[in-house]
């Protein structure tokens, strides 16, 4: 019965997932009409940035939630993430104003809202997970996603370039977070501003695992998009940063809808497991599966991405399917290991986790750069799947023989 429950609630997020995917899919030929590689190049590095920030902008409490079963604590645990995001949107505004005096990026202004909306997103979606309220997550993919792409389009046929682009995601996150805001916590919103702060120091103590390891292995993950966007765009200009970052973005769809939809039912199901046998041979049945469909993804990328690019996008952008072809490698790898991740904080494996990431990273700089010094935006490609193929196969066999799983019992009580 739990496989089935876990099958059912992945479809339903999948049905969903399915529907906002298409949406980008499909406009993408529209898009990319509308919009200057270049305009794609500085976007994708501003949007990068922000994203870099947003996936902490909870200091990762939000991945908790699904570990607090009783209301009031769940409750304060929503108060803490409440707070820590005001903090961090607030910290981004300033940032956004250092980008805009040393970079002269006029659309840097725009800094804390992106941050505020993605991270609001992942925040209530969380949310959302705890209650398993599935339907409301599908639907909630649609108008992130394919809600974001709509608005792009309408901002492009407007000729407001790169604030066009920014905009879409922006306004679209920030509907999202609205929607996924109900039910309201035990108290309500406003009683979430009214919390002691004695009971939030002792969640935030009683889950500092997240802040401490979680926090800096998500934002070292992030940070490879944000870096990789810096140094293409520093070695081979800004159309070259809107090539690579429309690879990516159509590339790693699959990942977003199908591992995006898997991980928000592997996480609190890795959770509930009663034992260390029954979480791996969830890991192991889910890790073969997500390979078998990786191979047809990578088949075609290495067969036919410039031709593929070129058709659907316009002959200007075949680079872009050239680096496709080039990361088909890493594509498929990510798409496998993606949905996994959340195996590392259902076990309390955040420490390992964050030093692996960190070795990730090295592996996928160096990788990079030394392609980009080799054999330009194709070569850094390459490079980046070859460096990224011994870190994969290990984090995978890691997983799949995995023997310390958290005592039964270990969480404790929090005050109200």
């Amino acid at each position: 019965m739990a496989n089935k429950g876990l099958l059912r609630a992945t479809l339903t997020l999948l049905a969903g997932g399915a529907l906002a995917q298409a949406l980008p899919l499909l406009l993408g030929p529209w898009l990319t009409r509308v919009y200057t590689p270049a305009e794609f190049g500085q976007f994708s590095f501003l949007w990068a940035l922000a994203s870099n920030v947003a996936v902490v902008g909870c200091a990762r409490y939000e991945f908790a939630l699904p570990l607090e079963a009783e209301a009031s604590p769940a409750a304060v645990l929503m108060a803490l993430c409440a707070r820590v995001l005001l903090v961090v949107t607030a910290v981004s505004a300033v940032v956004g104003g250092m980008l805009w005096a040393w970079q002269d990026l006029a659309f840097s202004w725009l800094m804390p809202l992106a941050v505020l909306a993605a991270a609001a997103t992942q925040w209530l979606t969380l949310w959302g997970m705890r209650a398993q309220r599935f339907h409301l997550l599908a639907w909630a993919r649609v108008l992130q996603y394919g809600g974001g792409a709509l608005l792009q389009l309408v901002f492009g046929l407007l000729s407001l370039g790169v604030v066009g682009l920014l905009l879409g995601p922006i306004l679209a996150g920030l509907a999202t977070a609205a929607l996924l805001a109900r039910p309201a916590p035990l108290g309500g919103w406003a009683g979430l501003w009214r919390v002691p702060s004695q009971a939030l120091r002792a969640m935030a103590t009683k889950h500092r695992d997240f802040p401490l390891f979680n926090t800096p292995h998500a934002f070292v993950g992030a940070l490879q998009d944000s870096v990789a966007m810096l140094l293409i765009a520093a070695w081979a200009g800004d159309a070259a940063a809107g090539f690579w970052a429309l690879a990516l973005r159509y590339c790693k769809a699959p990942a977003g809808l199908i591992g995006g939809a898997l991980a928000q039912v592997l996480y609190p199901r890795l959770v509930a497991a009663v034992d260390g046998p029954e979480a791996l041979r969830v890991v192991r049945r889910t890790m073969a599966v997500l390979l078998l469909l990786s191979a047809p993804l990578v088949l075609a990328l290495l067969l036919g991405g410039p031709w593929m690019f070129a058709t659907l996008f316009g002959q200007a952008w075949q680079p872009a399917g050239e680096v496709a072809r080039a990361l088909a490698p890493y594509i498929a790898l990510h798409f496998v290991a993606s949905p996994l991740s959340v195996a590392m904080m259902a076990w309390r494996a955040q420490a390992w986790g964050l030093r692996l990431a960190l070795a990730g990273q090295v592996l996928f700089v160096l990788g990079l750069a030394g392609g980009l010094a080799l054999g330009g935006l194709v070569g850094a490609a390459w490079g980046v799947s070859a460096a990224m193929l011994a870190y994969f196969t290990y984090f995978f066999w890691a997983l799949a023989h995995w023997q310390n799983f958290p005592r039964v019992g270990e969480h404790v009580s929090i005050p109200a």
